[in-house]
């Protein structure tokens, strides 16, 4: 008798493990790889944070699928970004890889996912040639190319009369990037970029720089920074009485999630980005309304970038009910789409890049005030892509 009772019992055992196992097979893998430490950890966790967002609103769920997570803390270091992309695709069996910041991490990822067909979808690293010479039908961006704001930049500046300009920011490739959309933009507009200046990434000894500035006098400097370096940066740059004399300017990420460190020193500045604060749509009303009550914080751009990735995943799976193997159906999906965006709705071009307009903001207070549409409907050049 005990013994049939044995019996029973591991088979009844069995068939709950087995269960267990078709259900958790059922579920579709992401493997989220951002910074959870350093100098860009605040925007791993506001990225996350939209995601997660993104799969409440939709019962946790995603084109009938629920999500399971692989985390892992890429630490904005490219020198370890190939294991980490890899243990990802090979060891956690990855369906889907959201991720990252760095531009450099994030070029290793691209050149991952294209080679192993994982579907990446990048919810900030703005390298161009993510979506230039390494687009691929797998590899998606929820965000922007560095080119974009820093374009639109370039634009406003020449329009509001200036004609030369010194460039800064860390010498790596979102900087490089960022710096030669501006002066294409400010050349464009009849403006000259009289010198470009550099410091390594991540340092944030500016000093000898500042001083070479002011003895320049030029009539603006374009900035790239983003998180602790862009907070050390701009106060430093008020520090030195400059923004009294030659006007700041930047893409969004300079005053993007760092205002409250820079208090006074930011105090009305111009900005360009996909997003601002003041935009008070029903669309970004509900979102940061949800976003604020889920976690004690208003969102920004970074959040934003994460939800719209969460937003993206969804419009695929939902055309291929699920089968992310379909990979075709499923970039065709994503590239048909009119994603509602707290934003403002985009689409996707063909080389995967978001097509959005970018927004002229002004810091007022601890907000990136809405000023007016920079550029409208502005796509990357993608160039490089033979998609």
């Amino acid at each position: 008798m005990s013994t049939a009772r044995n019996h029973f019992g591991a088979l009844a055992l069995a068939c709950i493990a087995t269960l267990a196992h078709a259900q958790d097979a059922n579920k579709l893998k992401v493997g989220l790889m951002l910074p959870y430490s350093g100098t860009y950890a605040a925007l791993g966790v506001a990225i996350e944070n939209g995601f997660r967002l993104r799969l409440d609103e939709q019962g946790g769920k995603l084109g009938g699928r629920e999500i399971e997570f692989v985390k892992v803390d890429d630490e904005s270091d490219p020198a370890k970004a190939t294991d980490n992309v890899n243990k990802l695709i090979k060891r956690d069996n990855v369906d889907v890889i959201i991720g990252t910041v760095h531009s450099g991490v994030t070029m290793a990822m691209a050149k991952a996912a294209k080679e192993s067909g994982t579907v990446l979808i990048v919810p900030n690293g703005g390298a161009d040639a993510v979506t230039g010479p390494m687009c691929a039908q797998n590899i998606f961006r929820s965000s922007f190319s560095n080119w974009q704001p820093a374009f639109a930049m370039g634009e406003v500046a020449a329009k509001q009369g200036k004609k030369n300009a010194i460039t800064i920011t860390w010498k790596y490739a979102a900087g490089d990037e960022s710096v030669a959309g501006f002066k294409e933009g400010f050349e464009k507009g009849g403006g000259t970029v009289a010198k470009q200046l550099t410091v390594p990434f991540p340092n944030v000894e500016f000093q000898a720089l500042l001083t070479e500035i002011a003895a320049a006098k030029p009539d603006a400097v374009y900035a790239f920074f983003a998180g602790g370096g862009a907070v050390k940066f701009v106060k430093d740059y008020a520090a030195a009485g400059l923004n009294k004399t030659i006007p700041l300017y930047g893409p969004g990420f300079l005053t993007d999630g760092t205002l409250e460190a820079q208090g006074e020193s930011a105090q009305g500045m111009l900005t360009t980005l996909h997003y601002a604060d003041g935009l008070d749509t029903p669309r970004d009303t509900s979102f940061r309304t949800a976003y604020a009550k889920t976690y004690k914080l208003q969102p920004d751009v970074y959040a934003v970038q994460g939800y719209d990735a969460a937003q993206m995943l969804g419009i695929g799976l939902a055309a291929v009910k699920g089968d992310i193997s379909k990979k075709p159906e499923f970039a065709a999906a994503i590239e048909k789409a009119r994603i509602d965006s707290p934003r403002g709705a985009f689409t996707i071009s063909k080389a995967h890049n978001p097509v959005q307009d970018i927004y002229l903001r002004r810091v007022v207070g601890n907000e990136n005030k809405l000023v007016n549409v920079a550029v409208k409907n502005l796509a990357d050049p993608a160039r490089g892509c033979k998609l």
